[in-house]
């Protein structure tokens, strides 16, 4: 087996690199906030999330740093992501996010039957066309690995690697399918940052009813002033 020589990444100091992060969400935010029609407009197309999630990546991608491999992946997951999400439910109104629990329930089902049903539809459709594409014998069987991805894009990681010990697809094939749970994520996850700012648009373009959301943003934004 050939030895497989690394980069060194241009940055490796964890304080260094925590310090370009948090310059960079700072500028994102400050100037998104600037009354200036240039910048409001590039912002009309280039949301600040989109931003904070795409700099880094690309910072990342070019090799200033290594994200893989760094503890601050670990460090944020563990103790950032927490503390966040218990100061972004203290401000929530319980009460009002309980009543939406009908539509924002159907719209998790619907995902998961899309999935679901969606997946053995999608191999085989693909099969008639090009069973090459979906064939393999044990485990390289495709619809081994699709299972796994399927149990990932439904509950996660913890699912996936369930389902893997389940359907024990090969280690080649599950390398492949978490490349493609990857590439896949990613995308989305930028499409929906991206629709995140231009929800109006998106709103009116789909015919989607948003009152109770809005009702429930103005409710908390009107909770917060009356804190501050």
């Amino acid at each position: 087996m050939e030895n497989v020589q690394t980069i060194e990444p241009l940055i490796t100091n964890n304080t260094v690199i925590v310090g370009i992060l948090m310059t960079i969400l700072g500028l994102v935010f400050y100037t998104s906030g600037i009354k200036n029609p240039f910048i409001q407009k590039f912002y009309d197309i280039f949301p600040p999330l989109l931003l904070c999630y795409f700099l880094p990546g690309l910072l990342n991608s070019f090799n200033v740093f290594d994200g893989e491999n760094s503890p601050l992946t670990t460090i944020g997951s563990r103790y950032f992501l927490p503390a966040c999400l218990i100061l972004f439910i203290l401000n929530l109104d319980l009460k009002e996010m309980w009543a939406l629990r009908k539509r924002a329930g159907l719209m998790f089902i619907t995902g998961t039957i899309g999935i679901v049903v969606g997946g053995p539809l999608a191999v085989w459709l693909t099969s008639l066309v090009a069973p090459e594409v979906v064939d393999g014998i044990g485990p390289d069987a495709v619809w081994r690995g699709l299972g796994s991805l399927a149990g990932s894009w439904i509950g996660g990681s913890a699912n996936q690697v369930a389902l893997k010990e389940i359907l024990q697809p090969s280690p080649h094939l599950f390398s492949a399918i978490i490349a493609v749970d990857a590439f896949v994520a990613y995308m989305w996850m930028a499409i929906l940052l991206y629709g995140a700012g231009q929800s109006k648009k998106m709103d009116a373009l789909l015919k989607a009813d948003s009152s109770d959301v809005d009702y429930l943003k103005k409710k908390a934004g009107k909770k917060s002033q009356r804190k501050c």
